[in-house]
């Protein structure tokens, strides 16, 4: 067969011979790092010049995915997984440098506010104190010149935008309250009533229009150099949306509500030896059965809109499909709650027969049963492996590389998970020596275990950024069930060096991920 070797596909009947070249260019990495995680000298990460450096530094080390986590407009909590939209993006991204170099601001209208005092962590109040602040300055000045891509944008958008644009309107007029305590004429959206705001609220309406125009001006340019450089962009959509979004308010029949519009059960997750009491998430649940009245065509249209946003789409919670987890309203833990049947593959099929087959990533971790593995095989998505997980001596673990198949995609550590050198310091003595016994190693434990995944036989590696620096528990992103202190992790503007790119090409190279020198 020369270059060419056998490969056996999991689930298969028969074997593909494929060439070396073409076995490289099915094994590719990347990194998982939010865009609020880049550095910028005001408050939060963009979409400006970091934002491009960090593409370059990924094609100098030689990934081929940047992974980010949802870049809708963050509601109370700051978590990307709680948004006003599933459709919107988030203002704080917008670069203001960007908007300078277009004539919109001037340096001084937001070089001199506070941004927040530490580099390192995002100050989430001081953003929402004086971001908007700026954003208004530069529509002001938006609003004197040429209009015409302006209205091709709505044009293009008006299944989404304009419900969007107005629901952010009444919300700033109600000081920022939820659309379950507006007066019933715009929560029950009463069309005089919605009329009648949108005609005294004209320009504020055209603002929130706005902010979204620029703020998709801005990833499309980014996103198209990241493809240019031969970068992937992997999104990520949750699985539930937030109750106090657009989506709820205006399509309240999609979701478990009572006639008062006040939801009947949330969504969670039950207790386990992680979370005593659970995970209660409080987002609305999925009325399924209205789902599939309107052929999913909902779920279909977010999908699609997710696939044009994104190379490939991360499905946030993929077990919910199959079963979830439903928690009465108004319980202060998850602990009363009871698992339901989802659509299962109907709602996939559904999409495939309208898209065809898509770049997905089904996020497959938490409690799974036999039927959610069936999901998974019948989806042919891949799934999710976390070598965190993977070391527990007293029980088997699916979690460790012997056990993958090609079809899935390997972390260290997510965004939910501490950082190895975090992960490391909270290990019992078993657990720690069982890992160090399997990686055949005693230190440099971050670094073998990010070779570990690398040469696993996972399609897909994807390393966190803070496990590339070495950082421990102060860098990590979240910690599921703890309000506050949360995504605000932020790379310093030095972290990015030649020789870390060439560190990580190296290792990339070595384990066919890559082409090799």
């Amino acid at each position: 067969m020369g270059t060419s070797r056998c490969r056996l596909y999991c689930g298969k009947s028969a074997c593909n011979f494929t060439t070396y070249r073409e076995v490289e260019e099915m094994r590719k990495s990347g990194i998982l790092m939010h865009i609020s995680s880049l550095p910028s000298d005001y408050g939060i990460g963009t979409m400006g010049k970091e934002a491009y450096k960090f593409v370059d530094f990924l094609k100098s080390a030689k990934q081929k995915c940047w992974q980010i986590l949802p870049i809708g407009p963050t509601s109370y909590g700051d978590s990307p997984y709680q948004s006003f939209s599933t459709n919107a993006g988030n203002p704080y991204f917008i670069d203001m440098d960007i908007l300078r170099e277009e004539g919109l601001l001037k340096k001084s209208d937001y070089s001199k506010l506070e941004w927040g005092k530490d580099r390192k962590n995002v100050d989430y109040e001081t953003i929402y104190e004086n971001r908007f602040k700026v954003l208004k300055i530069a529509f002001e000045e938006f609003k004197k010149g040429d209009l015409s891509e302006f209205y091709d944008f709505l044009q293009k958008n008006e299944r989404w935008i304009s419900n969007y644009a107005l629901f952010m309107s009444i919300k700033n007029e109600n000081d920022g309250k939820s659309w379950l305590e507006w007066e019933d004429g715009l929560r029950k959206r009463d069309s005089h009533s919605l009329w009648e705001f949108k005609s005294s609220h004209e320009d504020d309406v055209m603002f929130w229009e706005f902010v979204q125009f620029k703020f998709f001006e801005q990833w499309n340019k980014l996103k198209k150099y990241a493809n240019d450089n031969g970068v992937s962009i992997i999104g990520d959509i949750p699985i539930y949306v937030a109750l106090d979004s657009a989506e709820v308010w205006v399509y309240p029949d999609l979701f478990e509500l009572d006639e008062n519009l006040v939801p009947k059960a949330v969504a969670g997750c039950p207790p386990d030896a992680f979370s005593p009491t659970g995970q209660l998430w409080g987002n609305p649940l999925y009325n399924w059965d209205r789902h599939r009245e309107y052929g999913f065509n909902w779920w279909i249209d977010r999908i699609k809109s997710a696939t044009s946003l994104y190379d490939v789409v991360r499905i946030d919670h993929f077990r919910g499909f199959e079963g979830y987890y439903s928690i009465p309203y108004g319980d202060k833990t998850a602990e009363n709650g009871q698992w339901l049947k989802g659509p299962g593959i109907e709602l996939f099929n559904a999409v495939k027969n309208e898209l065809g087959d898509l770049p997905i990533i089904a996020e497959d971790l938490g409690f799974l049963t036999e039927d959610v593995h069936k999901l998974l095989r019948d989806s042919g998505f891949p799934g999710m492996k976390v070598l965190e997980f993977a070391f527990d001596p007293r029980e088997e673990s699916n979690y460790l590389p012997y056990t993958y198949n090609s079809n899935s995609v390997v972390y260290v550590g997510t965004h939910d998970n501490n950082t190895v050198l975090g992960w490391i310091d909270e290990l019992d003595e078993d657990t720690l020596e069982f890992c160090k016994k399997y990686i055949d190693s005693e230190d440099d434990i971050v670094w073998k275990l990010i070779k570990t995944a690398m040469a696993s036989v996972s399609d897909t590696a994807i390393i966190q950024m803070q496990d590339y620096l070495e950082l421990g528990s102060e860098a990590r992103m979240n910690t599921p069930s703890v309000l506050g202190g949360n995504w605000q992790w932020r790379m310093g503007k030095n972290d990015l060096t030649d020789k870390l790119a060439k560190k990580i090409a190296d290792i990339t190279c070595i384990y066919g991920r890559s082409e090799r020198q």
